[in-house]
Protein backbone atom coordinates (compact mmCIF):
# COMPACT_ATOMS: atom_id res chain seq x y z
CA UNK A 1 0.00 0.00 0.00
CA UNK A 2 1.39 3.43 -1.10
CA UNK A 3 2.32 4.97 2.02
CA UNK A 4 0.47 8.81 3.43
CA UNK A 5 2.17 11.51 2.94
CA UNK A 6 2.52 14.20 5.93
CA UNK A 7 4.40 17.24 6.55
CA UNK A 8 6.22 18.77 8.78
CA UNK A 9 7.29 22.61 9.41
CA UNK A 10 10.61 23.61 9.93
CA UNK A 11 11.94 26.41 11.91
CA UNK A 12 12.08 28.68 8.85
CA UNK A 13 8.64 28.13 8.01
CA UNK A 14 8.99 26.10 5.40
CA UNK A 15 6.77 22.63 5.06
CA UNK A 16 8.69 19.19 4.60
CA UNK A 17 6.39 16.41 2.87
CA UNK A 18 7.46 12.59 4.33
CA UNK A 19 6.40 9.53 4.92
CA UNK A 20 7.02 6.22 6.70
CA UNK A 21 6.85 2.30 6.44
CA UNK A 22 6.79 -0.54 8.71
CA UNK A 23 7.52 -0.64 12.43
CA UNK A 24 10.61 -1.08 14.78
CA UNK A 25 13.95 0.97 15.09
CA UNK A 26 14.18 4.04 13.08
CA UNK A 27 15.84 4.49 10.04
CA UNK A 28 15.83 7.96 8.28
CA UNK A 29 17.37 7.59 4.71
CA UNK A 30 18.11 11.14 3.46
CA UNK A 31 18.87 11.39 -0.76
CA UNK A 32 20.57 14.06 -2.74
CA UNK A 33 18.08 17.24 -4.56
CA UNK A 34 16.85 15.27 -7.57
CA UNK A 35 16.54 12.12 -6.27
CA UNK A 36 13.46 12.74 -3.99
CA UNK A 37 9.37 12.63 -4.65
CA UNK A 38 7.30 11.17 -2.10
CA UNK A 39 4.51 10.73 -4.44
CA UNK A 40 6.23 9.27 -7.28
CA UNK A 41 9.20 7.31 -5.75
CA UNK A 42 6.73 4.59 -4.52
CA UNK A 43 5.70 3.91 -8.30
CA UNK A 44 9.20 3.41 -9.36
CA UNK A 45 9.77 -0.36 -9.24
CA UNK A 46 13.72 0.09 -8.55
CA UNK A 47 12.77 2.70 -5.34
CA UNK A 48 9.88 0.60 -3.93
CA UNK A 49 11.38 -2.81 -3.24
CA UNK A 50 14.58 -0.98 -1.63
CA UNK A 51 11.95 0.64 0.48
CA UNK A 52 10.56 -2.29 1.17
CA UNK A 53 13.53 -4.45 1.67
CA UNK A 54 14.87 -1.16 4.26
CA UNK A 55 12.03 -1.08 6.15
CA UNK A 56 12.01 -5.12 6.97
CA UNK A 57 11.95 -5.08 10.76
CA UNK A 58 12.56 -1.74 11.46
CA UNK A 59 10.75 2.06 10.71
CA UNK A 60 11.90 3.55 7.46
CA UNK A 61 11.41 7.41 7.06
CA UNK A 62 11.88 9.74 3.97
CA UNK A 63 11.20 12.92 3.46
CA UNK A 64 11.64 15.65 0.54
CA UNK A 65 14.10 18.33 1.21
CA UNK A 66 13.28 21.68 0.07
CA UNK A 67 12.77 22.81 -3.28
CA UNK A 68 12.05 19.17 -4.25
CA UNK A 69 8.94 16.40 -4.71
CA UNK A 70 6.30 17.74 -2.60
CA UNK A 71 7.83 19.76 -0.40
CA UNK A 72 8.06 23.65 -1.04
CA UNK A 73 9.23 24.92 -3.84
CA UNK A 74 8.86 28.29 -3.56
CA UNK A 75 12.76 28.26 -2.19
CA UNK A 76 15.17 31.02 -3.34
CA UNK A 77 17.96 30.13 -1.35
CA UNK A 78 19.77 26.97 0.09
CA UNK A 79 22.11 25.92 2.44
CA UNK A 80 23.92 23.48 4.97
CA UNK A 81 21.81 24.83 7.66
CA UNK A 82 18.63 25.12 5.72
CA UNK A 83 18.59 21.57 5.04
CA UNK A 84 19.39 20.64 8.58
CA UNK A 85 16.43 22.43 9.51
CA UNK A 86 14.63 20.19 7.38
CA UNK A 87 15.89 16.88 8.15
CA UNK A 88 15.38 18.38 12.26
CA UNK A 89 11.64 19.22 11.79
CA UNK A 90 10.77 15.67 10.39
CA UNK A 91 12.08 13.72 13.27
CA UNK A 92 10.78 16.38 15.74
CA UNK A 93 7.09 16.09 13.92
CA UNK A 94 7.70 11.99 13.94
CA UNK A 95 8.74 12.15 17.82
CA UNK A 96 11.68 9.81 17.39
CA UNK A 97 14.50 10.18 20.27
CA UNK A 98 17.13 7.79 18.48
CA UNK A 99 17.45 6.92 15.17
CA UNK A 100 19.38 5.71 12.45
CA UNK A 101 20.94 8.66 10.11
CA UNK A 102 21.83 7.18 6.10
CA UNK A 103 23.23 9.78 3.60
CA UNK A 104 23.44 8.93 -0.19
CA UNK A 105 26.02 10.96 -2.54
CA UNK A 106 24.79 14.79 -1.87
CA UNK A 107 23.25 13.93 1.76
CA UNK A 108 27.12 12.95 2.95
CA UNK A 109 27.86 16.71 4.37
CA UNK A 110 24.30 17.11 5.90
CA UNK A 111 24.16 13.58 7.63
CA UNK A 112 27.21 13.80 9.17
CA UNK A 113 26.77 17.21 10.11
CA UNK A 114 23.64 16.27 11.93
CA UNK A 115 25.20 13.20 13.91
CA UNK A 116 28.12 15.98 14.88
CA UNK A 117 25.35 18.35 16.33
CA UNK A 118 22.73 15.99 17.70
CA UNK A 119 25.46 12.79 18.70
CA UNK A 120 22.42 11.70 21.38
CA UNK A 121 19.83 11.47 18.81
CA UNK A 122 21.77 9.52 16.21
CA UNK A 123 22.37 5.72 16.69
CA UNK A 124 24.13 5.00 13.35
CA UNK A 125 25.31 6.71 10.61
CA UNK A 126 25.35 4.99 7.44
CA UNK A 127 27.08 6.71 4.32
CA UNK A 128 26.37 5.64 0.78
CA UNK A 129 28.97 6.72 -1.90
CA UNK A 130 28.77 10.19 0.05
CA UNK A 131 32.01 12.99 0.42
CA UNK A 132 31.91 15.60 2.88
CA UNK A 133 32.96 18.42 0.66
CA UNK A 134 31.86 18.36 -2.93
CA UNK A 135 35.18 20.04 -4.29
CA UNK A 136 36.14 15.90 -3.57
CA UNK A 137 34.55 15.30 -6.83
CA UNK A 138 36.36 18.09 -8.78
CA UNK A 139 38.99 15.25 -9.05
CA UNK A 140 37.00 13.07 -11.73
CA UNK A 141 36.25 14.25 -15.30
CA UNK A 142 32.97 13.23 -14.89
CA UNK A 143 31.77 15.87 -12.81
CA UNK A 144 32.74 18.99 -15.22
CA UNK A 145 30.54 17.08 -18.20
CA UNK A 146 27.47 17.02 -15.20
CA UNK A 147 28.26 20.07 -14.21
CA UNK A 148 28.54 21.86 -17.90
CA UNK A 149 25.17 19.50 -19.05
CA UNK A 150 23.05 20.74 -15.61
CA UNK A 151 22.62 24.63 -16.95
CA UNK A 152 23.05 23.47 -20.64
CA UNK A 153 20.77 20.38 -21.58
CA UNK A 154 17.96 19.53 -18.53
CA UNK A 155 17.01 16.33 -20.51
CA UNK A 156 20.07 15.39 -21.61
CA UNK A 157 21.49 15.93 -17.76
CA UNK A 158 19.20 13.75 -16.46
CA UNK A 159 19.77 10.71 -18.66
CA UNK A 160 22.94 11.04 -18.09
CA UNK A 161 22.61 11.06 -13.95
CA UNK A 162 20.03 8.24 -14.36
CA UNK A 163 22.19 6.18 -16.13
CA UNK A 164 25.08 6.63 -14.06
CA UNK A 165 23.46 5.91 -11.19
CA UNK A 166 21.96 2.34 -12.08
CA UNK A 167 24.24 1.65 -14.28
CA UNK A 168 24.82 2.05 -18.12
CA UNK A 169 23.09 -1.48 -19.10
CA UNK A 170 19.64 -0.54 -17.09
CA UNK A 171 18.47 1.52 -20.14
CA UNK A 172 14.70 0.75 -19.28
CA UNK A 173 14.94 1.63 -15.76
CA UNK A 174 17.35 5.00 -16.70
CA UNK A 175 14.48 5.95 -18.67
CA UNK A 176 12.11 5.78 -16.11
CA UNK A 177 14.52 7.36 -13.41
CA UNK A 178 15.45 10.36 -15.72
CA UNK A 179 11.76 11.04 -15.94
CA UNK A 180 11.82 10.89 -12.63
CA UNK A 181 13.86 13.28 -11.87
CA UNK A 182 12.93 15.71 -14.38
CA UNK A 183 9.46 15.55 -12.31
CA UNK A 184 11.35 16.25 -8.96
CA UNK A 185 12.21 19.64 -8.86
CA UNK A 186 12.91 22.08 -12.04
CA UNK A 187 16.18 23.26 -14.06
CA UNK A 188 16.19 26.21 -11.94
CA UNK A 189 15.94 24.91 -8.25
CA UNK A 190 18.34 22.30 -9.43
CA UNK A 191 20.59 24.89 -10.34
CA UNK A 192 20.40 26.62 -6.70
CA UNK A 193 20.54 23.53 -4.42
CA UNK A 194 23.88 21.93 -6.40
CA UNK A 195 25.25 25.80 -6.56
CA UNK A 196 24.75 25.63 -2.56
CA UNK A 197 26.13 21.84 -2.27
CA UNK A 198 28.97 23.11 -3.63
CA UNK A 199 29.87 25.15 -0.87
CA UNK A 200 29.37 22.51 1.57
CA UNK A 201 32.21 21.10 3.52
CA UNK A 202 31.76 18.67 6.69
CA UNK A 203 35.85 17.92 6.15
CA UNK A 204 36.51 19.26 9.67
CA UNK A 205 33.24 18.01 11.67
CA UNK A 206 34.62 14.31 10.43
CA UNK A 207 37.28 14.25 14.07
CA UNK A 208 34.19 15.14 15.66
CA UNK A 209 31.63 12.14 14.98
CA UNK A 210 31.29 10.02 17.75
CA UNK A 211 28.18 7.74 16.19
CA UNK A 212 29.03 4.37 15.19
CA UNK A 213 29.43 4.96 11.68
CA UNK A 214 29.81 2.52 8.50
CA UNK A 215 30.84 3.88 4.95
CA UNK A 216 30.09 1.98 1.91
CA UNK A 217 31.43 2.23 -1.27
CA UNK A 218 32.31 1.04 -4.57
CA UNK A 219 35.61 1.07 -6.43
CA UNK A 220 34.17 0.84 -9.86
CA UNK A 221 32.08 4.21 -9.81
CA UNK A 222 33.44 7.28 -11.56
CA UNK A 223 33.15 9.30 -8.73
CA UNK A 224 33.00 9.55 -5.71
CA UNK A 225 36.81 8.74 -6.14
CA UNK A 226 38.04 5.90 -3.79
CA UNK A 227 40.55 7.65 -2.14
CA UNK A 228 37.42 9.89 -0.95
CA UNK A 229 36.09 6.90 1.29
CA UNK A 230 39.42 5.97 2.32
CA UNK A 231 39.64 10.15 4.15
CA UNK A 232 36.28 9.46 5.46
CA UNK A 233 36.42 6.20 7.10
CA UNK A 234 40.36 7.22 8.40
CA UNK A 235 38.95 10.33 9.78
CA UNK A 236 35.57 9.45 11.67
CA UNK A 237 37.16 7.83 14.76
CA UNK A 238 36.25 4.18 14.66
CA UNK A 239 34.36 3.86 11.21
CA UNK A 240 34.49 0.72 9.21
CA UNK A 241 34.59 0.81 5.87
CA UNK A 242 32.73 -1.31 2.93
CA UNK A 243 33.50 -2.30 -0.39
CA UNK A 244 30.88 -3.27 -2.78
CA UNK A 245 31.34 -4.84 -6.44
CA UNK A 246 29.47 -2.81 -9.17
CA UNK A 247 29.00 -0.27 -11.53
CA UNK A 248 26.06 1.62 -10.78
CA UNK A 249 26.26 4.37 -7.95
CA UNK A 250 22.90 3.65 -6.21
CA UNK A 251 21.69 0.30 -5.30
CA UNK A 252 18.29 0.04 -7.09
CA UNK A 253 18.52 -3.91 -8.79
CA UNK A 254 17.72 -6.24 -6.71
CA UNK A 255 20.68 -8.03 -5.93
CA UNK A 256 22.34 -4.89 -4.88
CA UNK A 257 19.41 -3.58 -2.69
CA UNK A 258 19.48 -7.25 -0.95
CA UNK A 259 23.83 -6.51 -0.27
CA UNK A 260 23.33 -3.15 1.11
CA UNK A 261 20.43 -4.23 2.99
CA UNK A 262 22.21 -6.94 4.44
CA UNK A 263 24.66 -4.67 5.59
CA UNK A 264 22.70 -2.21 7.13
CA UNK A 265 20.91 -4.90 8.85
CA UNK A 266 24.94 -6.80 10.27
CA UNK A 267 25.89 -2.94 11.26
CA UNK A 268 23.15 -1.70 12.92
CA UNK A 269 23.07 -5.05 14.21
CA UNK A 270 26.34 -5.62 15.78
CA UNK A 271 26.73 -1.59 16.77
CA UNK A 272 23.52 -2.44 19.06
CA UNK A 273 25.18 -5.41 20.55
CA UNK A 274 28.63 -3.21 21.08
CA UNK A 275 25.93 -0.51 22.94
CA UNK A 276 24.54 -3.77 25.08
CA UNK A 277 27.87 -4.84 25.94
CA UNK A 278 28.71 -1.58 27.09
CA UNK A 279 27.16 -1.58 30.64
CA UNK A 280 24.27 -0.02 29.62
CA UNK A 281 20.98 -0.87 31.24
CA UNK A 282 19.73 -4.45 30.04
CA UNK A 283 16.20 -5.73 30.44
CA UNK A 284 15.98 -9.44 30.87
CA UNK A 285 13.26 -11.02 28.83
CA UNK A 286 11.67 -14.39 29.45
CA UNK A 287 8.97 -15.88 26.83
CA UNK A 288 7.01 -18.98 27.11
CA UNK A 289 4.21 -20.69 25.51
CA UNK A 290 1.53 -22.02 27.67
CA UNK A 291 0.28 -25.04 27.88
CA UNK A 292 2.69 -26.68 25.10
CA UNK A 293 2.75 -30.44 26.20
CA UNK A 294 -1.46 -30.30 26.32
CA UNK A 295 -0.91 -27.83 23.17
CA UNK A 296 1.60 -30.68 21.97
CA UNK A 297 -0.86 -33.37 21.91
CA UNK A 298 -3.81 -31.96 20.89
CA UNK A 299 -2.55 -30.99 17.64
CA UNK A 300 0.30 -33.81 17.38
CA UNK A 301 4.02 -33.43 17.35
CA UNK A 302 4.62 -32.20 13.72
CA UNK A 303 2.02 -29.65 13.75
CA UNK A 304 3.20 -28.55 17.24
CA UNK A 305 6.56 -27.99 16.05
CA UNK A 306 5.45 -25.96 12.92
CA UNK A 307 3.60 -23.47 15.65
CA UNK A 308 6.75 -23.00 17.78
CA UNK A 309 9.15 -22.53 14.92
CA UNK A 310 6.83 -19.59 13.92
CA UNK A 311 6.44 -18.48 17.77
CA UNK A 312 10.65 -18.42 17.02
CA UNK A 313 10.43 -16.71 14.05
CA UNK A 314 7.96 -13.51 15.77
CA UNK A 315 10.04 -13.11 18.51
CA UNK A 316 13.05 -13.11 16.32
CA UNK A 317 11.61 -10.67 14.24
CA UNK A 318 10.94 -8.29 17.60
CA UNK A 319 14.08 -9.06 19.32
CA UNK A 320 15.93 -7.75 16.14
CA UNK A 321 13.47 -4.87 15.58
CA UNK A 322 13.64 -3.56 18.98
CA UNK A 323 18.06 -4.05 19.43
CA UNK A 324 17.31 -7.26 21.26
CA UNK A 325 19.56 -10.22 21.40
CA UNK A 326 19.01 -13.34 21.72
CA UNK A 327 21.03 -15.39 24.52
CA UNK A 328 19.29 -18.85 23.94
CA UNK A 329 15.69 -20.68 23.46
CA UNK A 330 14.86 -23.51 25.84
CA UNK A 331 12.20 -25.50 24.27
CA UNK A 332 8.95 -23.43 23.98
CA UNK A 333 10.53 -20.42 25.09
CA UNK A 334 13.16 -17.55 24.48
CA UNK A 335 15.77 -15.83 27.17
CA UNK A 336 17.10 -12.37 25.73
Amino acid sequence: MEPRIHYAQTKDGVSIAHWSIGEGAPLVYALGPHMSHRQLEWQLPEFRTLYERLGRGRQLIRYDSRGTGLSERNIDKISLDSYLLDLEAVVDRLGLEKFALAGSLYTGPVTINFAVRHPERVSHLLLWCCWARYEDLFRSPLFASFRALRTQDWTTYSETVAHSLLGWSQAEAAGRLAAFIRESTTQELMSVALEAIEEFDASEELTNVKTPTLIMHRPGIPLPDISVARELASRIPGAQLAMLEGQAMMPLTPEDIERAAVMFDEFIGEAQEAQADSGAFRTILFTDVEGSTALTDRLGDSAARALLREHERLTREQLKAHGGSEVKTMGDGFMA
